[in-house]
């Protein structure tokens, strides 16, 4: 559905059922040149058990109004700017690589706000080598076929053989495309810089008070596994309950581990109402 964030148009999924502001709200955040549609397992089976769901497109992605925004402290801002609209008040807030830094900013800056946050293939710092920011810059193909390989664990990852014509690296480069076709230029190096200069991850998981949920690709080449160490001991020292749920998959986790991570997130959000009580 559109709403409006920030007086422009903002789109959500809201995973195939008509929102429900009575039931509790579950966001997903997608990340670089990306959209909701990563998402899409997830989101269905969360709308049709017993959640609202919002499956954001950050602005100047696909559907939402640009232009990008350029660091995770607007994004943040953005976003609770967008759960206003419907008239949430909480939500659970899910998000996947840059969109793991504005689910933890927003759990950061409005406590009151997330009723918990699960971080998927993230990392604190979660640094972009300058190589990798130099083709994104001036040459974004190159930068998405890049980012691909690098974002599966294998060549042809399940479930790309069960399902004939089903294959997750072509799914995943043919997004990236699409979405940087509809954006502004230079919209992978605008989201690759957002992720590169966000320096606060670890004072703002020191801030955090609600549940965490940490969701880890084994093999994942991107934000690997012990990026996530500091940040699982932030969040310890300050209190808040983590739980770390480590996938055999790379960064691709929704794809690549589509059930698995469903049954971590579904179970992790279904679980804070328990935990607040």
């Amino acid at each position: 559905m559109i709403l409006e964030a920030q007086n422009k148009a903002a789109y959500a999924y809201t995973g195939g059922k008509p929102f429900d502001p009575s039931l509790p709200c579950a966001a997903f955040i997608h990340g670089a040149e990306h959209d909701h549609s990563v998402w899409a397992l997830q989101t269905r089976y969360f709308a049709h058990h017993g959640f609202s769901v919002l499956a954001v497109d950050l602005p100047g992605h696909h559907r939402s109004a640009g232009p990008a925004l350029t660091d995770i402290a607007s994004m943040a801002d953005w976003l609770a700017a967008l759960l206003d609209a419907p008239g949430v008040a909480r939500a659970c807030v899910i998000g996947h690589s840059m969109g793991s830094l504005v689910a933890l900013e927003f759990a950061a800056r409005y406590p009151e706000r997330a009723s918990g946050v699960a971080l998927v293939a993230t990392a604190v710092p979660m640094a972009v080598s300058d190589a990798l920011l130099d083709a994104a810059l001036n040459r974004e193909p190159e930068a998405i076929g890049m980012v691909n390989q690098w974002s599966h664990s294998t060549l042809a990852a399940k479930p790309s053989c069960p399902g004939p014509g089903f294959w997750l690296h072509g799914m995943n480069q043919r997004l990236m495309e699409r979405v940087s076709a509809k954006g502004e230029p230079g919209l992978f190096h605008t989201d690759f810089t957002a992720c590169n200069a966000y320096a606060d991850g670890l004072a703002r998981a020191a801030q955090v008070r609600c549940p965490v949920q940490l969701i880890v690709g084994r093999r994942d080449a991107m934000t690997p596994p012990r990026a996530t160490k500091a940040l699982a001991q932030a969040f310890a020292q300050a209190g808040a309950t983590v739980d770390t749920v480590m996938l055999d998959a790379g960064h691709a986790l929704m794809t690549e581990q589509p059930d698995a991570t469903l049954d971590a997130l579904f179970s992790f959000a279904s679980g804070l109402g328990a935990q607040s009580a």
